[in-house]
């Protein structure tokens, strides 16, 4: 189980760094809704199903060690797609020393927050609200999981 909890864990730090990388690029508020949200709560989600599912309980079968193959060539077939695709839009020489696009951000304060609720909220509403719907869902689903395994008990 210390593996997975290590693992998440590491993955909080990769979320921080994601925040830096934000922040750095002047979006304050990206960086705080990824903390916030993704290192905050998705993770702690991701340490609950860790415990709740006790990981040392599962035992490693020998089968599985059969698909590890298709894997491989099913990532190295994915990986050398997304090399032409990226070799046929742009050379090595033009990626490295052509110009790099800068742009202002937002001219009043608060305005990103102001232009990402407008498009969230016009724009993306039926996806907002769906994304609504199948949280509560997960969040009814792990109430009813923890109330039955408590029962068992």
């Amino acid at each position: 189980m210390n593996r997975a909890v290590y693992s998440a864990l590491a993955l909080i730090v990769c979320f921080g760094a994601t925040a830096g990388l934000f922040f750095q690029l002047g979006a304050r508020f990206i960086a705080a809704v990824q903390v916030i949200v993704y290192a905050g709560a998705i993770m702690v989600l991701f340490l609950f199903v860790i415990m709740l599912l006790d990981p040392e309980s599962e035992v490693f079968l020998p089968s599985r060690l059969k698909k590890v193959p298709g894997f491989a060539l099913a990532f190295a077939v994915l990986f050398t797609l997304i090399l032409f695709q990226a070799a046929d839009r742009w050379t090595a020489a033009q990626v490295l020393t052509g110009p790099i696009a800068v742009t202002e951000g937002p001219s009043w304060p608060g305005g990103e927050i102001e232009t990402l609720a407008h498009s969230l909220f016009r724009d993306y509403l039926l996806p907002f609200e769906v994304t609504s719907i199948l949280i509560l869902v997960a969040v009814l689903g792990a109430v009813v999981l923890t109330r039955q395994h408590h029962e068992k008990e």
